[in-house]
């Protein structure tokens, strides 16, 4: 059994924490490499990241030409999230909260699993903050109540305003400060948030790598 995973800064190599030699792990997709990746025999394929703006994005195509190969394609997190929504009812083995978001017209833009990032010899470490990552963390604020649900909900609208290449933390802040919203809410977020932000991508990337072990540990 062997499964190939698509990878990259939603699930960087310091935090894959999983030692199965039947993995192969490469870089984020681009258009071709589903099919190039097919040809080489694998039992899975699990996409995760993917590049989109600066070179063709991966193809739809391609995904539906390795499951008809008999290839079990796994989708969570970003791009993968993205192209399961749109092929599960193909085939294609959608995980994660992320995925579920866009299944349910919950989520509709490509920018909301977009990020700005190192390359790979560096780990592709994250210059800004995907949005999905930033709902997550304003909607468990509120919950908990740190925010009120009325300001979680502007910071999201704050955040979503902001171009994919300028979203950070640092940013919402300055924006909603400067928007007029209560400081001292502002304050105890700006607190809160540098241990307690939560990485949605990072949750549901590695949940398809424990199910695609699984699926390897059980074939």
């Amino acid at each position: 059994m062997k499964a190939i995973i698509f990878a990259g800064p939603s699930l960087p190599p310091r935090q894959r924490r999983v030692s199965e030699p039947a993995i192969e792990w490469r870089p984020p997709a681009r258009q071709g490499d589903v099919y190039g990746a097919a040809l080489t025999g694998p039992d899975v394929i699990g996409i995760i990241d993917g590049y989109f703006e600066i070179v063709p994005a991966v193809w739809h195509k391609e995904i539906l030409w390795a499951m008809a190969q008999g290839i079990d394609v796994f989708g969570a997190a970003s791009i993968g999230a993205l192209r399961a929504a749109e092929l599960d009812v193909f085939g294609m083995r959608g995980i994660g909260r992320i995925y579920e978001q866009f299944r349910d017209g919950v989520l509709e833009d490509d920018d909301e699993v977009a990020v700005l990032h190192g390359p790979e010899e560096l780990g592709y470490p994250p210059l800004t903050e995907p949005m999905v990552n930033m709902r997550a963390t304003f909607d468990e604020a509120a919950r908990i109540g740190v925010l009120t649900p009325e300001l979680a909900a502007q910071l999201i609208a704050t955040a979503k305003s902001l171009f994919y290449k300028e979203r950070t933390y640092d940013a919402v802040l300055q924006r909603a400060a400067a928007s007029g919203l209560s400081a001292a809410a502002l304050r105890d977020l700006a607190t809160w948030l540098p241990s307690n932000r939560i990485d949605q991508k990072r949750c549901d990337a590695a949940t398809l790598l424990a199910a695609v072990s699984t699926r390897l540990s059980i074939s």
